[in-house]
């Protein structure tokens, strides 16, 4: 009933609710009473003047003064916050004061007043009652105690009137009863109302408590509009970002405030469409517009949906909306990783690619051209390796920047990976420019850098395709770049090279051949010939160098100087080495103990660490001493001079072979080395042993000075290519300890080998020209040159036995080692092959030595140096 302590907090909220209300109407209970008694005293002046005047002024005023208690009370229990149920219990009381305070003006109305006044009076007094009954019906103990003050008075009353008690108490006991069940049935209303306030409250608090969490820490938001498209609901951490980014957001219209992003998908319809047309919408992405009308770096997803009142008018917009902007800041980060390069911040291979095929898919209409340049640095993997891999990264972001300076906006740069680079050059096909912009690249890149304190000096190669002369496809297009690349590096370097077709015709020759190695390869195809090495000492042999041969079914003899680079170009060159390596070691081991066999290594195949291993197993397997095997490597394998290089030195070194020093002087010809690989010998390139012995040459000085080098650090010396006698007295004075070369006879096959040291003791006979010199014949002739279906007017001059000086030779035929025709007159044809070039004169070789009484020749001799080497 209201007099016990609840222990419902909402229950306790509801009823505290209440007791503020009726506080604030209490006033009006007193006004009531004080009405009721000046009414009372009114109809006292109505009727002849009573005696009971002062009794009706104080029991007026114990009325009125009953409800000042009961209202001070109140008031002094909410504003002091009593504890509720104490303060219930007190208002109980109160209201029971109340109710018996009327009771003595009641009983002197109902003795002093009779007739109408009487009944008036008594009705004002009725309605009072009733009316503080209706004020306290919000608090069921002050009711409970007032309604039973109430039936107490009106049985009192009944009797100062002298009527019966029963008509007066079935009169007063149903609105007693009514006023209890009331009571009842509000304290039940109150609890079921507390509860269901309760569990809404909750509900509804843990909502806002999980909406103000959502909002504040998580991506997510809500937003409101009214029905001109006006927010007026925003969440506070957009508002706040909003307003950290310039804008104002309060009531703006939502359009105003929010642009979409046109590349999003599904945004075929504005925002503003759905707006107008009252239709909902899902996940478009926006960014806010600030006062300029640029776009903010914040993005956001929304959705909304029309909102209706109850009987389907339009109200406006309500939705909801999450933050983009991290997770576009990350896939903006994913595509310029997917689209970059990382190191120097360039275009990377894809992003390359991408432009490239867009670029030329929008060539066709309106048709343009479109250059493309393919790029290599020079000597940058010396750099890598010398001062390291940071130095080598900062070089390339160098490298970047001049190129960016150089190429500007008229083209794009992009880095394919590691040393490569590419430059796009939409609508550009004049070759005068690009030759222009090219050699500006050139000589932008050669200039020097500086890192880490360290001068360093590159260079770069440049092949240019233009489409769609070049192709009309990024394939083709990148291929022939990549074919004038290949041919820039061929001519020495540091220069570009267009496309041309005969560069493809290469190409597929590489590739025919690739395929041909292969084949070669898997059939056996190949052999070895040893070519003697022998002492200047006293002309004995002391080994053989295995000299590899092949022999292709339909070509017949290919050269080594054909076939070895594209087996290092297409990985076959391992595979061939290591069966040369197996080879020579189980041929040699049935030689004499004391000759050894030199096998070349190429630097692919000394850079692999697999190497010594594979040595051991060619020696293990033959039965070959390890002193009898020499390998021979050239300079290039100082191009990684590091440590994995000295360690590959030392493990050969520590198997008992022998180290030779290759073609000396021809490579990366620098000291430094020798100071720290083992070899035990040098050879010296046929380079500087070919013309040593004529007038005004310096070869004799090299030579000489690299024997006493080499016999200064305990090294023995080999001069290669020797094919005169005459060189041979020459080799022996510069102090030469061994000579090798087609003086002493052609290589010969393995079986041959023993028997020639048997016949000979071992001891080399010369068989090559004796003099340096051979006849020559001064001639001044027309001549044909038959090149393929090509028949060229040339003049021939000094004419020899192996050869002849011929002028006139167009520049397209003129192809090391191309094998033409010649034809004087009338006569055959003299087969042969162009052997050199300089300053417009060929010097062509003849396939067969002519006979001394051959006709061309039969004219006056005179001597000059005629020669042309054999190969």
């Amino acid at each position: 009933m209201g007099l016990v302590e609840d222990n419902d907090e909402l229950l306790v909220s509801l009823h505290l609710g209440r007791l503020k209300t009726l506080c604030r109407t209490w006033p009006l209970a007193i006004l009531q009473n004080l009405v009721a008694v000046a009414t009372i005293f009114g109809l006292d002046s109505l009727d002849k003047p009573s005696s009971q005047r002062f009794e009706k002024a104080t029991a007026g005023g114990l009325m009125v003064a009953a409800t000042l208690v009961f209202g001070f009370v109140l008031w002094r229990g909410v504003s002091r916050q009593w504890p509720f149920y104490r303060l219930k219990q007190w208002l109980s009381v109160m209201g029971l004061l109340v109710a018996l305070a009327t009771g003595p003006m009641l009983l002197i109305v109902a003795n002093a007043h009779h007739g109408t006044s009487g009944w008036v009076a008594v009705l004002t007094l009725a309605c009072t009652m009733w009316a503080t009954a209706s004020m306290l019906n919000a608090v069921r103990g002050a009711l409970l105690g007032y309604s039973f003050g109430f039936a107490f008075l009106a049985p009192v009353t009944a009797l100062a009137w002298g009527v019966s008690i029963l008509p007066v108490l079935a009169a007063v006991l149903p609105p007693l009863l009514f006023l209890i069940l009331k009571a009842r049935t509000v304290g039940q209303l109150d609890y079921d109302g507390a509860r269901d306030h309760a569990l809404a409250f909750g509900q509804g608090q843990q909502a806002v408590k999980m909406i103000a969490e959502f909002e504040e820490h998580g991506t997510g938001w809500f937003w409101e509009t009214d029905r001109h498209g006006r927010l007026t609901y925003l969440s506070d951490k957009v508002a706040r970002d909003l307003a950290a980014a310039g804008i104002d957001s309060r009531g703006k219209v939502l359009t105003e405030l929010f642009q979409m992003d046109p590349s999003a998908p599904g945004t075929e319809r504005t925002l503003s469409f759905h707006m107008s047309s009252r239709t909902g919408f899902s996940d478009y992405t926006v960014c806010a517009v600030t006062e300029d009308g640029t776009m903010s770096d914040r993005w956001w997803s929304i959705s909304g949906r029309p909102i209706l009142d109850g009987i389907g008018r339009f109200r406006g917009f309500i939705g909801s909306g999450s933050d983009l902007t991290e997770k576009r800041r990350s896939e903006a980060e994913i595509t310029r990783l997917a689209l970059f390069d990382s190191l120097t911040g360039l275009a990377n291979r894809q992003r390359m690619t991408l432009s490239l095929d867009k670029t030329l898919k929008q060539s066709i209409h309106p048709w343009r051209p479109n250059a493309l340049f393919l790029m290599d640095l020079d000597r940058f993997k010396a750099v890598n390796d010398t001062l390291g891999h940071q130095a080598g990264d900062l070089l390339l972001q160098q490298v970047a920047r001049r190129l960016e300076d150089v190429v500007g906006d008229i083209g794009l740069v992009g880095r394919l990976g590691g040393d490569e680079f590419q430059i796009l050059l939409p609508g550009i096909d004049a070759r005068d420019r690009l030759a222009m912009l090219a050699d500006r690249i050139i000589a932008a890149l050669s200039r020097p850098y500086d890192i880490q304190g360290n001068e360093v000096t590159i260079g770069c190669s440049i092949g240019i395709a233009i489409a769609p002369y070049d192709g009309e496809d990024s394939q083709t297009l990148i291929r022939n770049a990549d074919l004038g690349l290949y041919a820039a590096k061929g001519d020495g370097r540091g220069v570009h090279r267009f496309y041309a077709e005969a560069m493809l015709e290469g190409a597929r020759s590489r590739k025919r051949m690739e395929e041909d190695l292969r084949i070669a390869v898997a059939q056996g195809q190949f052999r070895l010939v040893y070519q003697p090495i022998v002492s200047t000492r006293d002309a004995m042999i002391v080994g053989y160098e295995a000299l590899l041969r092949w022999h292709h079914p339909v070509q017949g003899h290919i050269p080594p100087s054909q076939f070895i680079p594209v087996a290092e170009d297409c990985g076959l060159i391992e595979q061939i080495g290591e069966w040369v390596m197996r080879t020579a070691c189980i041929e040699a081991a049935g030689w004499p103990q004391d000759v050894r066999v030199a096998v070349n290594v190429s630097s692919i195949q000394f850079a692999k660490p697999q190497l010594p291993a594979l040595v051991a197993q060619a020696l293990a397997q033959s039965g070959l001493a390890a002193a009898r095997l020499e390998l021979e490597i050239t300079e290039s394998v100082f191009l990684n001079d590091n440590q994995e290089s000295h360690r590959q030195f030392a493990a050969l070194k520590a198997l008992g072979i022998r180290l030779a020093l290759d073609d000396f002087g021809t490579g990366y010809s620098s000291l430094g080395y020798l100071r720290h690989a083992p070899f035990d010998k040098i050879k010296i390139d046929q380079s500087f042993v070919r013309g040593a012995g004529s007038k005004g040459s310096r070869n004799a000085a090299i030579i000489r000075a690299i024997v006493t080098m080499a016999d200064t650090l305990g090294m023995e010396t080999t001069a290669e290519g020797v094919e005169i006698q005459d060189e041979i007295e020459m080799i022996r004075g510069l102090g030469c300890s061994h000579i090798q070369g087609f003086v002493y006879g052609k290589p010969m096959e393995a079986p041959d080998v023993p028997q020639s040291m048997r016949e000979h003791g071992g001891h080399a006979e010369p068989v090559g020209l004796k003099s340096l010199r051979r006849p020559r014949v001064k001639v001044l002739r027309i001549a044909q040159i038959l090149s393929g279906d090509a028949t060229i007017d040339v003049r021939i001059r000094d004419l020899s036995t192996t050869g002849t000086m011929i002028e006139g030779l167009p520049p397209a035929y003129i192809v090391g080692g191309a094998a033409v025709g010649i034809r004087i007159g009338g006569d055959t044809p003299v087969r042969g092959y162009i052997r050199w070039e300089r300053e417009g004169r060929v010097g062509l070789a003849f396939a067969t030595p002519l006979p001394e009484d051959h006709p061309w020749l039969d004219k006056t001799q005179d001597e000059g140096d005629g020669r042309l080497r054999s190969a």
